[in-house]
């Protein structure tokens, strides 16, 4: 249901699943209930019953963690493939409500690059999600950056989210409290460590001096890096360190979403740090219900004219829709 300005609501952030992808990365659906699964296998019904309850007029599809980055170099690029085409079938049925984002085969990174062009040429998906790091490497690794020059050719962003951390991580940070707080390392805290330090290295990298067009997505708010933004930027800007305005490169490519992360001082500080153009609507589904979403961006005390751009005007702007 369009806002009372006809402006679409446009959710960006909203998973399923490929059964022959999860098959694949066995332990994969793990103790999730049955009406989870249920609705990240479904690309119809329950699907499009639910957006209609809520309002949201369209959602970009992606598939959720695990994804591309958890396979084997030697059937990444042929099981994505077919996990690609899946998606697009069942995006042409229902055009106007769904769309897509590719899955990436990574560990492969000229194939990766070659599938992002294969989908956003022959399916119209509007750019790639990515989740996590690839069996251990950070996406800045120099190894990734031909998926990246292709994005930049292609005008299509990357969207990065999160996914566990390294065991590394887990035995160092959070094994102390995962068996009576397990989602310590996901959601509450772990998944944002992750996501925000991916983001953090690609901006240190110098990707961005190379592909100066290259656009990212970042959910969950931006995974608190608005809030950090100050910090950061002047703390790497202290004498003896290389010159560069972290602030500024972040601000001019990466666009954040509201996914799962419906708080109002949060989107306020976004919005006084990134501004209103790079901030979209999102909501999680199905690890987040619409309902909370709508009702929180609906509530919202700023103008008509932000909450249009939040709830579709930036989307359709930046993927063209």
């Amino acid at each position: 249901m369009p806002t009372p300005s006809g402006t679409p609501v446009i959710a960006l952030e909203e998973h399923y699943w490929d059964e022959e992808l999860v098959n694949h990365l066995s332990g994969a659906e793990g103790t999730r209930s049955k009406d989870l699964l249920q609705r990240l296998y479904d690309l119809s019904d329950v699907r499009l019953r639910e957006m209609d309850e809520a309002g949201i007029d369209m959602q970009i599809l992606s598939h959720g963690a695990p994804s591309g980055q958890k396979l084997e170099a030697d059937v990444a690029a042929s099981l994505i493939r077919r996990v690609n085409d899946r998606l697009a079938v069942a995006v042409a049925r229902n055009p106007s409500r769904l769309q897509g984002f590719a899955a990436l085969p990574t560990i492969v990174p000229e194939a990766a690059a070659d599938e992002l062009e294969r989908c956003v040429s022959e399916h119209k998906f509007h750019g790639a999600m990515v989740h996590g790091l690839t069996n251990g490497l950070f996406l800045d690794d120099k190894r990734f950056w031909p998926i990246f020059a292709r994005a930049e050719k292609l005008d299509v962003p990357i969207y990065l989210h999160p996914s566990f951390p390294d065991g590394r991580v887990v035995d160092a940070y959070y094994k102390d409290y995962i068996n009576d707080y397990p989602m310590v390392m996901r959601a509450a805290w772990g998944y944002t460590v992750e996501a925000a330090t991916q983001a953090i290295r690609l901006v240190l990298s110098g990707v961005f001096n190379e592909y100066p067009n290259l656009k990212f997505v970042i959910g969950h708010m931006g995974e608190t890096l608005p809030f950090l933004l100050w910090r950061i930027d002047q703390a790497l800007s202290r004498p003896g360190q290389e010159s560069l305005s972290f602030r500024k490169t972040f601000c001019d490519h990466f666009w954040i979403t509201t996914s799962g992360n419906f708080s109002t001082p949060a989107l306020l500080c976004s919005m006084q740090e990134i501004g209103i153009d790079k901030i979209m609507f999102a909501v999680d589904w199905p690890f987040v219900a619409n309902p909370p979403a709508m009702k929180w961006m609906k509530e919202l005390q700023i103008s008509q004219a932000d909450k249009d751009k939040i709830f579709g005007g930036n989307a359709k702007k930046l993927f063209r829709l």
